[in-house]
């Protein structure tokens, strides 16, 4: 049955709130393939995302009224389009860390992102976009290009390689809010991952470097696979609720958690203006959340 996507105050909090979630457990996820990358390398990473997220969001559904059932996508094409699409995405994040290039720099140009997303919204969504969630956009898109530091040395080929798969990522969110009115969050969760292993495998087919194996590689997969099963569980859930001009901008909340786990675990220090360009992102999300939350309580009160 096809569900109604809906544009209210009361659901976009809750999709904010979730999504923010979300990106934390995507960045502790990260935290632990950067940990593990020098020996599993790139293969390992897909692989283990892949095997070990799927199941865990399998293990979700079966705690779910339905069980297994949801798994079952309805429009299978796009289902599978959206999967290989955002696995294709995963790899330039890898092969950019295993390149050396620091967490926090990655995301930063990774979230260039949320801006196509609002201009993707529109002609894939049809989503009014309003002048509030467009210029909370604009003014986190402004953090990201006072963080990249024109000039510096972050625009290397890691970077470059790390654009490419900026689109596929885009494109990849507002089909999940696209396919929200047919399929359930555990069945775009669950086909996302497991899209990761046969991308892992061709890789390995090619001549990538065979995935080493120890006891910290097998934890950081471990905790690879259980937060980006529930981070992703918990997306598509969000994009159900909220409309994707209205989360587009929490994207950026991953820059923040990336900084502080970068400097945390691995000793990389943010530069001033990596700072600087953190406040206008944290003021974009603050502002996207206080105007959702004014709408929802006006909602309330008209009805």
């Amino acid at each position: 049955m096809r569900r109604e996507l809906r544009d209210s105050g009361a659901d976009t909090v809750r999709g904010i709130a979730i999504v923010n979630l979300c990106f934390l457990l995507l960045t502790l996820g990260d935290v632990a393939t950067v940990f593990a990358l020098p020996v599993m390398g790139v293969v390992g990473a897909m692989i283990g995302r892949g095997l070990v997220g799927a199941a865990v969001v399998a293990v979700v559904a079966t705690r779910q009224p339905g069980g297994l059932r949801l798994l079952r996508p309805t429009r299978r094409g796009l289902v599978a389009f959206r999967s290989i699409i955002h696995a294709c995405a995963s790899l330039t994040w890898y092969i950019a860390w295993s390149w050396s290039l620091g967490l926090a720099d990655s995301y930063a140009v990774g979230y260039a992102a949320p801006l196509l997303m609002i201009l993707l919204a529109g002609p894939m969504l049809a989503e009014r976009v309003g002048w509030r969630r467009g210029l909370a956009t604009g003014i986190g898109f402004l953090g990201v290009l006072v963080m990249l530091r024109p000039g510096g040395d972050l625009w290397r080929p890691a970077a470059a390689l790390l654009l490419l798969g900026v689109a596929g990522m885009a494109i990849s969110r507002n089909l999940t809010r696209l396919l929200a009115t047919t399929e359930a969050p555990e069945c775009l969760a669950f086909w996302l991952l497991l899209a990761h292993l046969p991308v892992g495998l061709l890789l390995l087919a090619l001549g990538f470097p065979t995935p080493g194996v120890d006891l910290g590689v097998v934890v950081c997969v471990f905790a690879l696979g259980l937060t980006n099963g529930l981070a992703h569980w918990l997306h598509s859930r969000a994009c159900a609720l909220a409309p994707m001009a209205a989360l587009a901008p929490f994207e950026y909340v991953g820059l923040i958690w990336a900084a502080a786990f970068g400097y945390l675990f691995f000793g990389q220090v943010p530069a001033a203006v990596t700072m600087a360009g953190a406040v206008l992102v944290v003021a974009a999300g603050v502002s996207t959340f206080l105007s959702e939350h004014r709408r929802s309580r006006a909602e309330r009160a008209v009805a």
